[in-house]
């Protein structure tokens, strides 16, 4: 009763705070059903994208390179899985997605290198490359070309794997770049000589279509050999791209410490065991002078590798330098080619203003000589009159008005000539 009570007093409460009088039992709760017709409805202004993949759905098709056995396989990965497998943040990804429109990038982590060069897009590890997958033959040649030089490896290339790869990636993009550079070339000089010759409508339609496509190509060029320098100018950069010296550090230190923890283990069940006579238990002197030697090996590892990785960075900065004056030799080629366009314009602008002043000059002439046949008008007008003049009465007046306008206007038309042709006063 009491409790029949109390429930009775909390419903009014409820309703009087606004909640729906509907409330479910306590004996039996359920959820509010969906009105009948409902199912199947969407949201008001939802987007409806029949393409649409839901995250980590989708896979994409990568190209595997094995360093060890210059293996090449196809593997159908998706992103979540390349995150997990070189450790790289989904951003970085982001950069060889062919759905984006990205600059050429060269990113070092911890490892992994992230390459986006025009059509070579991949991730360079210590042990393998992962190629993205394309129809495109540069992307094919990529791959066997870097299978037929790990198996033709000569014995005094010392080069780390990643730079390997990496020097390609770069030879790819150059040679890309460079021969898109070259057809430009061969296909602009040839229009433009002949533009210079004859200014029409159609020439002027392919030198702008050529000028879009030459102002493109710079920006890539330029792309490229910003990036590559930067990476030059920045010792941190190329240290972080060494990832077989970041490996073998890690494996070393990996086994040290391995080694370090059986030691204690040892001493530990030693010292838990029975007591031993003191002539055979090492003194504390012999334990500190092993724990000594333990970190002044380790000092020493750490001091060659980082002297390694000095003697690295020198010879990927070398690398850089090779390719970085490939992509400048492009640059300037395209620099060049620019000018050539940009004097062309100025030359055709020099003949245009020398058409439009001749033009100009031509339209003085005809106002000079409508001047002067006005003129002879006006004196036609004059005697034509109907009235009585003092002029009239003269012998041969009309005649005589005559020759004096002609003269005038002679005198007019010549003095014109003789101001344009010596003068020059024209305008520009």
């Amino acid at each position: 009763m009491a409790a029949a009570a109390g429930d009775s007093v909390k419903q009014p409460l409820l309703l009087q705070r606004g909640h729906p009088s509907h409330v479910a039992s306590v004996s039996s709760p359920s959820l509010p059903t969906a009105p009948p017709g409902f199912a199947g409805r969407r949201f008001p202004g939802g987007l409806d994208v029949p393409n649409l993949k839901k995250r980590g759905a989708g896979t994409r098709s990568w190209i595997r390179v094995e360093a060890a056995t210059a293996s090449v396989q196809t593997l159908e990965v998706d992103k979540a899985t390349m995150m997990r497998r070189c450790e790289l943040p989904a951003r970085d990804l982001r950069l060889l997605d062919p759905l984006f429109v990205y600059p050429s990038t060269i990113l070092g982590r911890e490892r992994a290198i992230v390459v986006n060069l025009e059509q070579i897009r991949c991730v360079i590890t210590a042990d393998e490359v992962l190629l993205l997958n394309s129809l495109d033959s540069y992307v094919l040649q990529y791959a066997a070309e870097l299978q037929r030089r790990l198996l033709q490896r000569a014995e005094g290339d010392e080069l780390p794997f990643e730079f390997r790869a990496l020097e390609l990636s770069l030879e790819a993009a150059c040679s890309f770049l460079d021969a898109q550079a070259a057809e430009l070339e061969i296909e602009a000089y040839p229009l433009l000589d002949e533009l210079t010759s004859k200014i029409s409508t159609l020439n002027l339609e392919r030198v702008r279509r050529l000028k879009s496509r030459l102002v493109a190509l710079t920006r890539r060029v330029q792309k490229v050999r910003d990036e590559i320098e930067q990476l030059m100018d920045d010792d941190g950069d190329m240290a972080e791209m060494y990832l077989t010296e970041k490996k073998l550090r890690m494996e070393s230190s990996f086994y040290g410490d391995q080694s370090l923890l059986g030691y204690n283990s040892v001493g530990a069940g030693t010292s838990a065991s029975a007591p031993v006579s003191p002539v055979s238990s090492p003194t504390e002197s012999r334990k500190l002078e092993k724990a000594f030697s333990l970190c002044r090996s380790r000092h020493d590892s750490v001091k060659s590798s980082d002297n390694t990785a000095t003697e690295h960075i020198q010879e990927l900065e070398m690398l850089l330098e090779a390719y970085f004056v490939v992509i400048d030799s492009t640059l300037n080629k395209l620099t060049s080619l620019k000018e050539y366009i940009d004097d062309t314009e100025d030359f055709i602008n020099i003949q245009l203003d020398n058409v439009r002043n001749q033009l100009i000059q031509f339209e003085l002439l005809l106002t000079t000589a409508t001047f002067v046949v006005a003129i002879f008008g006006v004196v036609a007008g004059i005697f034509g009159m109907n009235f009585e003049t003092s002029v009239f009465s003269i012998q041969n007046a009309f005649q005589w008005v005559l020759i004096i306008t002609g003269v005038i206007g002679a005198f007019i038309f010549c003095g014109f000539l003789w101001f344009f042709k010596y003068k020059r006063l024209m305008p520009l």
